[in-house]
């Protein structure tokens, strides 16, 4: 066959006696396209999504790891709920026995949500931006300082800014918020249920734990 000659002939296999096997080469290609494929797969499921979205949130060593995710599903944003926390999320947040969360869009519905996890005891590791932070102050305060007194919630704050909106991991899904290439969040999210993906968002919270500082308790603007 003309294919199993131009492979011999690019040292990609070799014969031995009556079967073909591959070369040391041929093993290389083969062991770094599995996830070339795999990267080529989540991009060309949804190219559009992926092509506009801004991934400086990301860094490089994660990015290159973005196959991981798995077999995801894009969520669409419903016209009629544009404002609303996303329908998947909230089904799956009181499903979780351990969350962890980075936001920098505080929805008001959000406080409440992770605060009933709580209380059904999950524990809880919620990352916040700065201006996270700063509407908590003024808006919520009372009823995030009842979240940050549970014994099983633990708060941090990131020292940098990370540009995305969400991304939540569980031990059951995680969801992930990106905006576009516009820095708007444009209500188009992900969710995975693959063990890959949730190995995949523990990595990046790890990153951001790194440039965080625990908050023990908010006080009030004054």
């Amino acid at each position: 066959m003309p294919q199993i000659k131009t492979l011999k002939n690019e040292n990609l296999i070799k014969q031995e006696r009556d079967d073909f096997c591959l070369t040391v080469i041929g093993k290389i290609i083969v062991k770094n396209m599995l996830p070339f494929l795999e990267t080529s797969r989540i991009v060309e499921e949804n190219k559009d999504f992926w092509t506009s979205r801004n991934f400086d949130a990301i860094p490089a060593h994660l990015f290159s790891r973005i196959r991981d995710l798995g077999h995801y599903f894009l969520i669409e944003p419903d016209i009629n709920h544009m404002f609303e926390l996303p329908r998947e999320f909230v089904d799956n947040i009181p499903k979780s026995k351990t969350i962890t969360t980075f936001v920098s869009y505080l929805h008001p519905e959000f406080i409440s949500l992770y605060l009933k996890a709580s209380e059904s005891g999950a524990d809880i590791s919620l990352f916040l931006s700065e201006p996270a932070l700063e509407k908590i102050r003024k808006e919520y305060l009372k009823q995030f300082n009842e979240l940050i007194e549970m014994e099983n919630t633990t708060i941090f704050l990131c020292k940098e800014k990370p540009k995305i909106p969400m991304i939540t991991v569980t031990d059951w899904f995680c969801y992930i918020c990106l905006f576009n290439d516009e820095e708007r969040y444009d209500h188009r999210d992900i969710i995975s249920f693959d063990d890959s993906s949730l190995k995949w968002c523990h990595d990046l919270f790890d990153y951001y734990r790194n440039n965080s500082k625990k908050l023990y308790q908010i006080k009030e603007v004054e």
